[in-house]
């Protein structure tokens, strides 16, 4: 993670070394969740290793997955967590995930700590943003296939992990047309 924060913002040694007291590690097992719906969201977690889905259940009944993330990346109900309202979705392992977690109170600390890590989180919440907002543009732009061809582009190595019906579900196609896109790139 300290790596990760260093990527973004020039910090000190002793900056850094802030981190240490404050994160703490946790591992999920495949299918174990970290947040479930209605619950308020007070950690961001880093991930060391696995894959995180954000899902919510529609007004079918149907889980709709929303956010993928992967190693090396953050995640967290974002809109629970800065609002401290209770959290729409469910945050799932899909595989065994070794996590850092900063938690609401040591992230104030940090903030507290001076403007770099102030500036690290403006950083942040605009990637987080920016990322959103490609992610509504492309269900507005593009097809099935080139939203799948994106995420092949990024994450191929993840993708046989993820089940067939949480890909299609993000993608915003049947797993029927799923299988026919995949055939078609491999």
């Amino acid at each position: 993670m300290k790596s990760i924060f260093q990527s973004i913002q020039d910090f000190s040694a002793d900056e850094l070394n802030l981190l240490d007291d404050l994160i703490t590690f946790r591992t999920l097992k495949k299918g174990e969740l970290l947040l479930t719906e209605n619950q308020i969201c007070n950690e961001i977690v880093f991930i060391k290793k696995g894959i995180l889905r954000s899902f919510f259940i529609n007004h079918k009944g149907d889980e709709i997955t929303n956010c993928f993330a992967f190693e090396n990346e953050f995640m967290a109900s974002f809109a629970s967590f800065i609002t401290q309202e209770k959290a729409q979705e469910n945050i799932q392992a899909l595989a065994e995930t070794e996590l850092q977690i900063l938690d609401r109170k040591g992230l104030e600390k940090l903030y507290q700590s001076g403007f770099n890590w102030q500036e690290t989180g403006r950083k942040l919440t605009e990637i987080e943003f920016v990322n959103l907002h490609k992610r509504m543009v492309s269900f507005q732009k593009l097809s099935g296939a080139e939203r799948y061809e994106e995420l092949y582009q990024n994450h191929q190595k993840y993708l046989q992990l993820i089940p067939l019906q949480y890909l299609a579900s993000y993608l915003g196609i049947t797993p029927r047309h799923l299988s026919r896109i995949r055939k078609a790139i491999l």
